[in-house]
């Protein structure tokens, strides 16, 4: 890395306050996984838990001895000691000692109101326990990193304890001073003047920053408390935390190396970015959040037909730096909005000497779109359509009917099958299948119908599926889009079908997912079959 260029260590805390999000919960093996993909990308602190508060962080301090990570260190987190305990003698400072680990961060109260109101203890009491226990793990060898807790609040209500509480924890040996924003209420330049105070207090103890996300401002208040003299930025992969989260180490990370001349990892990791962030979401069973900068799905994504236009000229003009160097891809859209721009950017078809066929698509989405569909979630729909508008496309079959039916018996127990009759040239398929509700069951039905045509079939997976009411003012006869996610090894694909019928539209989702499966495989149309050819039933 260049020695020109500030260097910022990463401490992440998904582990532990990531894991007080709500709806988040992690297993230990969950824990050890997440653990290897921090330190595989580069980050240098990984804060596992807070040992002897539960079973769970227990074992994965148990388990991260044998990690042998090659960038990061497992961190232990726990409290100053209590206040009528000696250092010595507290159960929760002899846990962190337990957990094994090289370096411990313990949190101390830096509000003077935390200090009245929640320790209720005295401000002098106070300072004595943070220095007797910084000092205390220090003896033990161990290096001390000390988060002053609150400590912007403090700085506001009476900056010259909240200062003490800092001076406290240099005099003990603390080898960081983490200056907090735990209730994420302050604001950029608030803690620009606080970290140039608190930077004249530790002298040669690095700095650092935890800022809370409560006031949508802990990107922000990162960035600028860097600016301002911290080396040290701590975090959560995507966010993640109580309330409304901690800052964003898949967003700082990338700001900071890519645009503001820091060196955090190494710069050839942070393509792996994007995976990073959809690993934990994956991992912590949460939706991937499309508008997220950087990692996001959306995060590059063009709609417009005048953004589509430029950015294909210049990436510059609309990307403020290249997808790419996160791990992610630039996706062109196609919408109602969408120009001839977007049409030559999504068709697979060279239509750049085509303008009255780009203007038939174009018209068609337009219509459809007016109709309920989306396009734009849905690219595989699109490319088939476009096909059949080019008059490209072959279908693969010939549609000849289905079935659904769904019973209820007195039990409670249900049973929902479905037949489909279809024609592959001139071969007449009539299936049956059941299934966990009529979507799967129809899905079944036809793949069995095609599976002695099509064996590639059996590869795809049936990965999410949504629908939407379209125009909900007509209650129970509106229209409905079913949107469906389907994948094999070669990657994923979304398609979408528009009914006041559920089950139809469901059904023109299937159809042009298993058709854009074929088309991507370059699986050969049948030829016209001879009338009245045979049919199986099966």
């Amino acid at each position: 890395m260049s020695g020109d260029r500030k260097r910022v260590e990463v401490y992440d805390t998904t582990l532990r306050d990531g894991s007080q999000g709500e709806g988040v919960s992690f297993s230990v093996w969950d824990k050890v996984e997440i653990a290897r993909r921090l330190d595989e990308i580069g980050f240098g602190f990984v804060e596992g838990g807070w040992p002897g508060a539960n079973p769970k962080d227990d074992e994965f301090f148990a388990e991260a001895r044998s990690l042998h990570l090659k960038h990061a260190k497992v961190v232990a987190f726990g409290s100053t000691r209590r206040a009528k305990n000696r250092a010595e003698d507290d159960a929760g400072l002899g846990a962190v000692i337990a957990a094994g680990t090289e370096v411990v961060t313990l949190f101390g109260k830096a509000w003077d109101l935390h200090v009245t109101d929640a320790l209720r203890v005295s401000r002098d009491e106070n300072l004595r326990m943070i220095e007797e226990s910084v000092a205390f793990v220090v003896r033990q060898g161990r290096t001390l990193f000390f988060d002053a807790e609150h400590f912007f609040d403090g700085y506001a209500s009476a900056p010259e304890y909240a200062l003490d509480c800092l001076r406290a924890a240099v005099r003990a040996g603390a080898a960081r001073v983490v200056l907090c924003d735990t209730n994420g209420g302050s604001f950029p330049w608030h803690v620009t003047r606080a970290v140039a105070a608190a930077r004249e207090v530790a002298g040669d103890v690095p700095l650092g920053i935890h800022a809370h996300n409560d006031a949508g401002l802990a990107t922000a208040n990162t960035l600028v408390a860097v600016e301002a003299g911290a080396s040290h930025v701590q975090g959560t992969a995507n966010g993640l935390g109580e309330r409304c989260g901690n800052a964003d180490l898949c967003v700082v990370v990338p700001t900071l190396q890519l645009k503001a001349g820091c060196d955090l990892i190494p710069p050839e990791n942070l393509r792996h970015m994007t995976e990073l962030s959809r690993f934990v979401y994956e991992t912590a069973l949460l939706p991937l959040a499309d508008g997220q900068p950087y990692v996001g799905r959306s995060a590059f994504a063009h709609k417009g037909g005048v953004h589509a236009s430029a950015v294909q000229r210049n990436p510059a003009t609309y990307e403020h730096v290249p997808p790419g160097a996160v791990g992610n891809e630039r996706r062109i859209l196609v919408s109602e909005l969408s120009g001839r721009s977007n049409i030559l950017a999504k068709s697979s078809q060279d239509l750049s000497d085509q303008p009255e066929q780009m203007r038939r698509i174009l018209e068609r989405v337009q219509d459809l779109e007016l109709a309920g569909y989306q396009f734009e979630a849905a690219e595989a729909s699109f490319e088939i359509l476009a096909r059949k508008i080019l008059g490209t496309h072959r279908p693969y079959f010939e549609f000849g009917g289905f079935r659904v039916i769904s019973e209820l018996d007195e039990k409670g127990a249900e049973r929902t099958e479905a037949t489909v009759k279809l024609s592959v040239g001139s071969r007449r398929e009539h299936t049956a299948a059941e299934g966990n509700g009529p979507v799967h069951a129809l899905d079944g039905a036809m793949r069995k119908a095609l599976a002695t045509s099509y064996p590639s079939l059996a590869e795809v997976q049936l990965t999410n599926y949504k629908v939407r009411i379209v125009n909900p003012r007509a209650s129970t006869a509106a229209r409905v889009m079913v949107l469906i996610e389907s994948a094999d090894a070669k990657g994923r694909w979304s398609t979408v079908g528009v009914s006041e019928n559920i089950i139809e539209a469901s059904w023109l989702a299937l159809v042009d997912g298993v058709e854009y499966k074929l088309v991507r495989d370059g699986a050969k149309p049948p030829g016209p079959g001879p009338a009245g050819g045979r049919e199986q039933t099966t």
